[in-house]
């Protein structure tokens, strides 16, 4: 049964995803279709064409973003959610973390490897192969998560369907090593701007250095101790750097202006404003501006239906230092987790894969838990 209440996209040449649950060759097949941010059509058309050719689920699309769901009457909804899109390729020449993907021995090499198409044919796996869940499930697979917020296909299907991220629960299948990681930290970022006079260079005195001022701020930072925060039971760390400077004008000028980028990534035990206002604290005297901002979100391990999918697992769940989309789910009310295979670390990198067993073994687990 399928339900169409936004028209799909016109048809575009692609590969067409194999037939059946063999979550490793969904994982190649996703992989060697190239779908960089912006490029995401042909990756939705096929997964699309999958969904749709499974008669329990009802299908949906929005853009380039595909919802299919059970609707068994169960008690409980939860959600299985993954982004389509990938980072750019590699330029490095020779790199392995590139369209197509390639084998060695069980490790497959490819852009989307970690980030995050094995958690998307992980996704598929379920959904082809579970056709009497005991709980009912929302498959949400959604472009442009790896640019800015606007574009985003998540807060776009919220816009437009918000109904279709009704749920209990959530899990991300961001790449955690197959560990449950609760939550994420919340991110910040901050312009703080130092003002001098110009000058000739060889006759400094008649000026002041911006840049030079900015040796105060860089000391606080450097200085600084991150905090590491207990909320609900999982230990976040914190981290606050300036990531980027600039300032002058040419190499014979004493600079006027110059400012320096200052990223605070957070626990989610704060929101925005309190993140804004321990930096201001931090940095009391200096011009600072908040130029982004999203809050984190915090474990929601208590809910029922997180403990027992922890419990099937298996393994002691751990904090998400980096922010992912289990934000958005938490500002809906929706207790979010992160699961799924692969490495994070190696996500964006030009060396990018995926152990075959990995996605087995994250495949099972969600079977057990849905199937229980």
């Amino acid at each position: 049964m399928t339900e169409q209440s936004a028209a799909p996209a016109p048809a575009s040449a692609h590969p067409r995803l194999p037939e059946g649950t063999d979550v490793v060759l969904l994982t190649q097949s996703l992989m060697d279709i190239e779908s960089v941010s912006g490029n995401e059509r042909a990756i939705a058309d096929a997964v699309e064409a999958y969904l749709r050719a499974l008669d329990h689920l009802e299908t949906h699309r929005d853009g380039d973003t595909i919802v299919a769901r059970t609707r068994l009457g169960r008690p409980e909804r939860v959600v299985l959610a993954g982004h389509l899109d990938t980072v750019p390729l590699p330029t490095t020449p020779g790199s392995r973390g590139t369209v197509p993907s390639s084998w060695e021995g069980e490790v497959l090499y490819g852009r989307g490897a970690t980030d995050m198409k094995g958690g998307v044919a992980v996704q598929l796996a379920v959904a082809a192969g579970l056709t009497e869940p005991t709980r009912d499930i929302t498959f949400i697979f959604y472009d442009h998560e790896e640019v800015e917020a606007s574009k985003s296909g998540l807060e776009r299907l919220k816009r437009h369907s918000p109904e279709l991220l009704e749920a209990d629960f959530a899990i991300l299948l961001e790449p955690t090593n197959g560990t449950v990681e609760g939550g994420c930290n919340g991110t910040t970022r901050f312009l703080l701007r130092t003002t001098g006079t110009a000058a000739h260079s060889a006759r400094a005195w008649m000026g002041h250095n911006a840049i030079h001022d900015l040796a105060g701020v860089l000391s606080r930072l450097q200085a600084h101790e991150p905090a590491t925060i207990d909320v609900d039971g999982l230990a976040f760390r914190e981290s606050l750097n300036a990531v980027r400077i600039t300032g002058g004008t040419a190499g014979n000028v004493i600079p006027d202006a110059a400012e320096v980028e200052i990223n605070y990534r957070f626990a989610p035990s704060k929101d925005v404003d309190q993140a804004e206002a321990y930096v201001r604290a931090l940095l009391e005297g200096y011009d600072i501006e908040r130029t982004d901002g999203a809050p984190g979100a915090r474990p929601g391990l208590t809910h029922p239906a997180a403990a027992a999918f922890v419990a099937a697992v298996g393994a002691e769940p751990k904090p998400k230092y980096g922010w992912t989309d289990v934000a958005r789910f938490s500002a809906l009310g929706i207790p979010a987790v992160n699961f799924g295979p692969g490495d994070a670390l190696l996500a964006h990198t030009d060396d990018e894969h995926v152990d075959a067993q990995a996605l087995r073994d994250c495949h099972a687990a969600l079977l057990r838990w849905l199937a229980a």
